[in-house]
């Protein structure tokens, strides 16, 4: 499988060191492309694949074409490559705010188009990806992009319509953790911790709680009740968190981004 991107940003180097890390598709078979000369070489010497400046060249015999650029120049790549292109060739588009129509529109012929929106931890093997696909797109072709994802982290195929709500919590979800993470590692300052070590408690303790949601099974409110024995301090804790609006806070920051998502 030979596999374009266009763009050798963040997302792009976890996306070929995970395809890479796990043999889904040889160094060879990956061409970059990147109006930087910097970006270029970085890429070549830290994956040993081909770089070029030229985006409609590299598309030539790309059986995937990934457009891994800022949706702002994403109308004038689509115009460099859309003469470029197989009838078999699949687009796979991680740009957030810009709908598959969006895409098809700007490009000559009717064409295979996957839409992602990944995350960053994909930069250690974690990304969450929701994955949506036009009509031109065979199960055995969505099969092979979902491989694709499936080395950079979990990726599951969801209706267009929900792509925003994906940004929403997944694509933007990552911040709102670091945050998270960031306060509560603060208040083990105030309580005394050295800082290394309370980013290393409130880092991991996020880490555990994750992996408890996902590997029971239980909703996230009977874990929580899990731990709040009655008069303990953890139900004190949660009780200062409704005070102060965290949830609703997280539900409006989530809100927000699907908001701006859509009218991008």
């Amino acid at each position: 499988m030979k596999i374009t991107f266009i763009g050798l940003g963040n997302m792009a180097h976890a996306m070929i060191k995970g395809m890479l890390a796990h043999g889904v598709v040889k160094k060879g078979d990956i061409t970059g492309t990147d109006i930087s000369p910097a970006a270029r070489a970085n890429a070549e010497e830290k994956f040993g694949i081909k770089a070029t400046a030229d985006n409609a060249t590299a598309c030539l015999g790309a059986d995937v074409i990934i457009l891994a650029v800022k949706p702002q120049i994403a109308e004038s790549v689509l115009a460099e490559i859309k003469n470029h292109l197989s009838a078999e060739t699949i687009i796979l588009s991680i740009m957030a705010g810009k709908t598959i129509d969006w895409i098809a529109n700007r490009l000559t012929e009717p064409v295979k188009i996957v839409r992602v929106m990944p995350n960053t931890p994909a930069l250690v093997g974690e990304a969450v990806s929701g994955v949506c696909r036009n009509p031109f797109v065979t199960d055995d072709e969505m099969e092979n992009c979902l491989r694709l994802l499936h080395s950079f982290g979990t990726a599951e195929e969801i209706p267009e319509a929900l792509i925003d709500a994906v940004i929403g919590i997944s694509g933007s979800g990552p911040a709102y953790v670091f945050i998270f993470i960031e306060a509560l590692a603060d208040a083990g300052v105030a309580a005394g911790m050295p800082r290394d070590q309370a980013y290393r408690f409130a880092a991991r303790n996020v880490l555990g709680s994750a992996r408890m949601v996902l590997e029971t099974g239980l909703h996230p409110g009977a874990l929580k009740d899990m731990v709040c024995s009655p008069g303990g301090t953890t139900i004190e804790a949660v009780k200062a968190l409704e005070e102060k609006g965290f949830r609703d806070a997280v539900i409006s920051a989530a809100a927000a981004a699907v908001n701006k998502a859509k009218n991008m």
